[in-house]
């Protein structure tokens, strides 16, 4: 689902996460780092992607949600930190590990799932 996310012109970066749900147990969701000098709808863009991974991928795979972000946790080495997110879209605690680069940024996750219906509110 990341290498298609990844083909959208003007997607910079993309993390896909498994997240709790009641249903089914996981469903993915994907987040978005705009290109710069992207200058899109979000709603758009998100139909888009959405749609690219439906098309491309199946209908079957239950990609539904996206959200446009600033940008994605990550430590100071580069590594996204996807537990860390899938932890915040879950709602569960999660502590901030010493190697993160911008500690800022898990804030940014925490409303960005909470705009699509995930993490605490």
């Amino acid at each position: 689902m990341e290498e298609i996310l990844a083909r959208h012109p003007d997607v910079a970066e993309r993390a896909v996460l498994g997240v709790h749900d009641d249903l089914k147990g996981q469903v993915p969701v994907g987040f978005a780092v705009l290109k710069a000098g992207a200058n899109r709808d979000e709603e758009e863009l998100v139909g888009e992607l959405i749609h690219m991974v439906r098309q491309q991928l199946s209908p079957i795979a239950s990609f539904k949600r996206a959200v446009i972000v600033d940008g994605l946790p990550k430590t100071r080495s580069g590594k996204i930190l996807r537990g860390t997110m899938r932890s915040i879209a879950d709602g569960d605690t999660y502590r901030v590990p010493s190697t993160i680069d911008d500690p800022a940024a898990l804030g940014e996750i925490e409303v960005a799932v909470q705009t699509i219906g995930y993490g605490k509110i």
